[in-house]
């Protein structure tokens, strides 16, 4: 009588389903056990927040904006909503007020060398219907970071920066969809 498939191709003296890559039924059920444990716990990947209305324009943001790109991606990801490129065709107006980034001394040596900086991220915007009725008055969201900075690393201190300014758009650009998540339907 010859051993079950899943012994035989086992190295020599290791247990079914270990030593060797895409292990055998063991690993499968547990897999299968992690699984059903987190589907069972509620847990769910993160989607675009349904919006109650069916178009939005951008308006007002600097040509090639980081952000207007990352919003327009958000937007676009949610099933219901669609970005239109005038505000005459669009149901509401996102309209940016000011979108900037700053970048000030937090710390420096007593020979003025800098030590510590802080990134800002700053936004303000408001929400209209087409016809100029204001769902979301002028609000503003700033964000900031505290970086270390040396300046014998300073290539790699510049790509960290960029790092944390596109982490802080990305987080206002998720705030701004919650917001416009909360406006009922115009």
């Amino acid at each position: 009588m010859s051993a079950p498939q899943s012994l035989r191709s086992c190295p020599q003296g290791a247990p079914a389903g270990l030593g060797r890559p895409g292990a055998g039924p063991s690993r499968r059920w547990l897999l299968l056990a992690a699984a059903a444990t987190l589907a069972g716990c509620g847990f769910e990947l993160r989607r675009a927040p349904e919006l109650r209305f069916r178009t939005i324009a951008l308006a007002g943001f600097a040509p090639k904006s980081p952000l207007a790109a990352e919003l327009r991606t958000q937007i676009t990801a949610s099933p219901s909503t669609l970005v239109v490129e005038s505000p005459l065709q669009a149901q509401v107006v996102l309209e940016s007020l000011a979108d900037g980034r700053e970048k000030s001394v937090v710390a420096s040596t007593a020979f003025g060398e800098v030590r510590e900086l802080q990134l800002r991220s700053r936004f303000s915007f408001r929400l209209r219907t087409a016809q100029g009725r204001e769902l979301i008055p002028a609000t503003e969201i700033m964000l900031s970071r505290d970086m270390s900075y040396r300046e014998s690393a300073a290539l790699a201190k510049e790509l960290e920066e960029e790092s944390l300014y596109r982490a802080m758009q990305n987080d206002i650009a998720a705030q701004v969809m919650r917001r416009l998540a909360s406006v009922p339907a115009p």
